[in-house]
């Protein structure tokens, strides 16, 4: 150590700098690492808190949403990226430390932010959740990523298409392999439709909302937000699409029900089964898996216009109560319901259309819970389809012959749809129900590339919308 050295006085240490967009991020993150919980109801209650003071703003708020949400998306990328950047297996690193380098990567690769501030706000923010320590092998990684762009880095990581094309699309598109196959399977076709695919459900999906009739209308909403604010729905008469995001709770129809929030797949899931052709009565609806009662309250709107009435039954109790709240002031009769449509209290044969939404995978919606792709497992199919396959029996035997039973899935996996279909009519792991399959596609009119029929899948690329399942099934004795 040279003499000038020796003397030379020890830089004053420096508080790292508390950036509270990050932070946020940073624990919406954690929360739904350790807890399981999602984005989309972890990230609102943070945000409503931060905006309370005064130094967080709307843009503050919107960069805290596409860090989140962006990160999500694009986790299985980043980890190839950042494993590529570290001496030792991915899975050595704690938790809370990947989360801000995976924060970091985001900002480096998937937004404008430039690399100086990428870096340094991501240094700074390990300083302040990690220690000062981490933060040095924070920034250590974070410069090797910043050494090149999305494209370099993803021929260095993804494996050739040719050599392997699911992981190649795996990694380029940061979807699990197997759920890569699995939609390519349900879509057919070629590179291109699957790329299509896998790239809209990175997307950020437009906030929809759906006019409930004889309670609101579309031109209500519209002169209401204003016309440069508002698209009108791509295919249902009821939908009215935020062209700039927002919020839809600050919307008075929305606050007191008139309106709601609902993807427009769910829309036409739910107008399609309102308007399958019937010959007879047409009085009593069943909406057999009501929660949360999206659905429900469009049923019931459509019901109440026809002198028809809905009963809306629900399993769990408190999903039961945020059905009743979204079918509170519905202009025609109803009844809510704790009920479990595997053991169903009603009668057979009495109801004139039936809805089962089935629980599922949700691989339908992962543009809205990207976090749900890292979560699910090839297994978790094995568990649901026992479930749907009951609910369809017991929701065939609820209809009158000749009623019309609509069964409903957020998943374009073959084993949550078609599959589930065909063995419950062929009588395979239980008691056939006689019935017959009722052509989908001309109860979507204008809606365009609905396959071969007679159900129908939706998709991200091709709608718009979320991968919604229909089949409609007339009970014929």
């Amino acid at each position: 150590m040279s003499e000038q050295s020796r003397h030379r006085p020890a830089k004053p240490y420096r508080r790292p700098k508390k950036d509270p967009v990050r932070i946020l991020a940073f624990e919406a993150l954690r929360a739904v690492d350790e807890r399981d919980a999602y984005a989309n109801l972890v990230l609102p209650p943070l945000l409503k808190k931060a905006r309370e003071k005064d130094d967080f703003d709307g843009r503050d708020a919107a960069l805290a949403t596409e860090l989140v949400y962006g990160t999500l998306r694009r986790q299985g990328t980043y980890d190839a990226i950042i494993a590529a950047c570290i001496d030792r297996p991915l899975r050595e690193v704690d938790p809370p430390v990947l989360d801000v380098l995976a924060l970091g990567a985001h900002q480096l690769l998937g937004t404008r932010i430039p690399t100086h501030a990428a870096v340094s706000a991501s240094v700074e923010l390990a300083r302040v959740v990690l220690g000062d320590g981490r933060a040095k092998f924070v920034n250590a990684v974070l410069r090797k990523i910043s050494q090149h762009d999305m494209d370099a880095w993803l021929e260095r990581v993804a494996p050739p298409y040719d050599e392997d094309a699911e992981d190649h699309l795996a990694v380029v598109h940061s979807h699990p392999r197997w759920i890569v196959s699995a939609l390519w399977d349900s879509l057919g076709g070629g590179r291109a439709g699957i790329e299509d695919l896998l790239e809209a459900d990175n997307e950020r999906p437009e906030v929809t909302l759906v006019a409930r009739p004889g309670r609101s209308t579309t031109g209500e909403l519209t002169d209401v937000l204003g016309a440069d604010s508002v698209l009108p729905g791509r295919w249902s008469p009821y939908a009215v699409r935020l062209a700039e995001g927002g919020e839809p709770g600050a919307i008075e129809a929305v606050r007191d029900g008139r309106a709601g929030v609902q993807d427009e797949g769910s829309q036409l899931v739910a107008i399609a089964l309102a308007d399958a052709p019937l010959e007879g009565s047409d009085e009593r609806w069943l909406d057999g898996c009501a929660g949360p009662g999206g659905k429900a309250a469009l049923l019931g709107a459509l019901a109440a216009g026809r002198g028809a009435s809905l009963l809306a039954a629900e399993k769990q109790p408190h999903r039961a109560r945020l059905v009743e709240r979204a079918l509170a002031g519905n202009p025609g009769p109803y009844q809510v319901v704790a009920a479990d449509g595997t053991r169903p209290p009603w009668r057979e044969g009495v109801f004139d259309r039936v809805l089962v939404d089935v629980p599922c995978s949700g691989l339908g919606a992962l543009r809205r819970r990207p976090e749900a792709r890292w979560r699910r497992r090839p297994s978790d199919l094995e568990g649901f389809a026992p479930l749907q396959r009951e609910l369809l029996r017991e929701a065939l035997k609820a209809v009158r012959v000749g009623g019309v039973v609509g069964y409903a899935t957020c998943s374009p996996h073959l084993a949550e749809t078609r599959v589930v279909v065909d063995d419950v009519l062929r009588g395979r792991g239980g008691p056939a129900v006689e019935a017959e399959w009722v052509d989908a596609r001309p109860l979507m009119p204008g809606v365009p590339a609905l396959g071969d029929g007679p159900d129908v899948q939706l998709w991200p690329h091709l709608h718009g919308t979320d991968a919604m399942y229909l089949a409609l099934l007339r009970r014929t004795a």
